[in-house]
């Protein structure tokens, strides 16, 4: 089997980035305005305690966040959940964690179609949102195929406008409040106390909420392109994650005040339309809806990129049949690949926001859970190696990354049903291909490139052994 360094041309990245610069990626990367893509339905399944589930979930990502970078200083390369499981537990249950992880990328596409349709339905509700979906798809597709990086070069205004969304939803919910103080909650604590089916809901609602924190892992991605990895890079996991989990109980936490019964909202999917609308009427709604909707175009552009590439990248290498790693004649972009991804973004024209949702936070957990057992392998029971146990090596290597795991798998169970079945599906695939590939598991694994790699024509490539 072909390797990706046989085939690509070898790089240096440039060790560029401070700590500012990667708190700031891992922000940009969780997006504010996240906070307002599930947030009706979350508040639904919460019954009314959004809050408490971004609490939940905040804790949970914070004791994930602190085993990435542990193993972010150890191991300061790219790859992230799929670098640390195959250099702690071997490469067969790497390429398995690895696999789950493309489900994340194949489908995180998908859903941002999916709300540019609920969005722009809410401003043109003539128009089914499926035709916007299916637009912005094609679009999309498009300038994937043309090469197009325009998207890319706004996304600093895009964030920069998302924040500002942020602050001002902030400030009018406050002055709301104090104009109509009997418009709220008697209690303003109410969103944080347990309701009365108890913590269940709340841990369900958690771990859909998984989705809003993606972003923290992309720090681990920059190791190589970091001033002092070993120092920042863990910092930076944790502020990111930390920071954003703030933003998002505090706008949880305005807004339920601002609509305390999810009874209120007009439709599920778009609950933010109602929110804006309640604080500042139709300018802050219209504002709303263009950010939104530009934000998500941006973020299904570069989504797109990333996943055409690493699809590229192991159809060239022969992970997949080859013809996805063709390169167009022309514009010399992963077309064949861009197309595979823009087919399975037509979900987005008949599954619903929370179940694309659901999807995403399957992938997410199961990688989360694999990097907080990867802590407890690498640094107490290094393969080939003596570690030394003491009292602090136990509670920093195995009682924190130990309860990271609890809490991640606690928030994976309390998925739907239909989850499972779709996600335990795609990762049964993925063992049947590895035994198959692997001639069970007689021989080492396909390699899987999440990196930002170099487009390499393979017809011009030099040929590799097998």
């Amino acid at each position: 089997m072909a390797t990706t360094t046989e085939t690509m041309t070898p790089r240096r990245l440039s060790r560029a980035l401070g700590p500012t610069a990667l708190v700031l990626f891992g922000l940009t990367y969780l997006a504010p305005v996240t906070v307002f893509t599930t947030y009706g339905i979350v508040t639904q399944q919460t019954d009314n305690h959004l809050p408490s589930a971004y609490v939940v979930a905040l804790v949970a990502m914070l004791f994930t966040a602190f085993s990435y970078g542990r193993m972010a200083r150890a191991f300061p390369v790219s790859g992230s959940a799929y670098t640390y499981t195959q250099q702690s537990f071997g490469a067969h249950l790497g390429f398995l964690t690895g696999w789950t992880l493309m489900l994340d990328y194949l489908l995180l596409p998908m859903i941002n179609f999916l709300l540019i349709g609920i969005y722009l339905n809410t401003q043109f509700p003539a128009v089914p949102q499926w035709v916007f979906a299916l637009a912005a798809l094609l679009v999309t597709l498009v300038f994937n195929v043309l090469g197009i990086t325009l998207v890319n070069k706004l996304n600093v205004a895009i964030v920069s406008l998302s924040v500002l969304l942020v602050v001002v939803f902030a400030a009018l919910s406050i002055g709301h409040l104090a104009t109509n103080p009997g418009a709220g909650v008697p209690n303003p604590l109410t969103p944080f106390l347990p309701g009365p089916d108890g913590l269940g809901p709340v841990f369900a609602g958690a771990a859909v909420l998984a989705l809003s924190f993606l972003g923290f892992d992309a720090v681990s991605t920059l190791a190589e392109e970091a001033k002092n990895p070993v120092r920042d890079i863990p910092r930076a996991i944790l502020l990111t994650t930390l920071i954003g989990g703030v933003i998002f109980i505090v706008v949880s936490w305005l807004g339920a005040l601002v609509v305390p019964d999810w009874h209120a909202f007009h439709d599920l999917d778009n609950a933010g339309v109602d929110l804006m609308a309640k604080v500042g009427g139709t300018l802050l709604t219209d504002f709303f809806v263009a950010v939104y909707v530009v934000g998500a175009f941006g973020s299904g552009m570069t989504t797109q990129v990333s996943v055409s590439r690493i699809i590229f990248s192991m159809g060239r290498d022969g992970i997949l049949p080859r013809v996805f790693g063709r390169l167009h004649p022309r514009f010399k972009t992963p077309w064949v690949a861009a197309v595979l991804v823009s087919a399975i973004s037509l979900l987005a024209l008949v599954v619903s926001l929370g179940v694309a949702a659901e999807m995403i936070s399957f992938g997410a957990l199961v990688a989360f859970s694999m990097v907080n057992l990867a802590v407890i392998r690498h640094f107490l029971f290094p393969r080939g190696g003596a570690a030394r146990r003491g009292p602090r090596e136990w509670i920093v290597y195995g009682l924190l990354p130990a309860i990271g795991f609890a809490l991640t798998v606690w928030l994976w169970t309390s998925l739907s049903q239909v989850t499972f079945i779709v996600g335990l599906s795609w990762v049964a695939l993925g063992f049947i291909y590895l035994a198959v590939s692997t001639r069970f598991f007689r021989r080492r694994p396909p390699t899987l490139d999440f990196s930002e790699t170099e487009l390499v024509d393979p017809a011009a490539a030099p040929a590799s052994a097998e």
